[in-house]
């Protein structure tokens, strides 16, 4: 978590103006308001990373913090359910510097929320089981209720249409 927090920081000092670039953009109305600090190696401070996302400078940086801090070797974090609503309505925005990073950030996370075949022993044990990660179930739910904003993104469409290719997307 230190090293994560760390990565937070160092994004602060190289771009101090990020945090006020997004405050006013309504696609991040109410992050402040999760309890990031609740979720297992979420620091409370990811709303650096998404208001980063709006800073003309700094959006590339901010997302590629914010994918480090959100994803892992072989999981992503348990937040991601609360970060992917923000992450869709600023993807549809196509006014965000970063649109075409976070579409293929989008992709990810629908690739990585695919449910884990309970038969399929390796992928199991390389990406645990879906009773120990219930965040995958949640950002199906996330993207199933935000189905409309999902369409106006050509990158997920075409991601939600090919063969599953799990193992070799990771």
């Amino acid at each position: 978590m230190a090293a994560k927090d760390a990565l937070i920081a160092r994004f602060l000092l190289e771009y101090p103006e990020a945090v006020d670039a997004g405050r006013a953009h309504p696609a991040l109305n109410g992050c402040e308001e999760i309890r990031w600090s609740e979720y297992p190696e979420c620091p409370a401070t990811l709303p650096v990373l998404l208001y980063g996302l709006l800073d003309p400078h700094g959006a590339a940086e901010a997302r590629r913090v914010l994918t480090n801090t959100m994803f892992g070797i072989a999981e992503m974090n348990p937040a991601m359910p609360e970060v992917l609503p923000f992450l869709l309505r600023l993807a549809s925005d196509p006014q965000v510097p970063e649109r075409s990073g976070l579409m293929e950030c989008l992709a990810t996370v629908a690739e990585w929320s695919e449910p884990i075949d309970p038969g399929d022993e390796a992928m199991v044990l390389w990406f645990g089981s879906d009773s120990h990660h219930p965040e995958r179930e949640r950002c199906r739910s996330v993207f199933a209720q935000h189905a409309s904003v999902v369409a106006m993104l050509p990158e997920l469409r075409s991601r939600s249409t090919a063969p599953a290719g799990r193992a070799s997307t990771r």
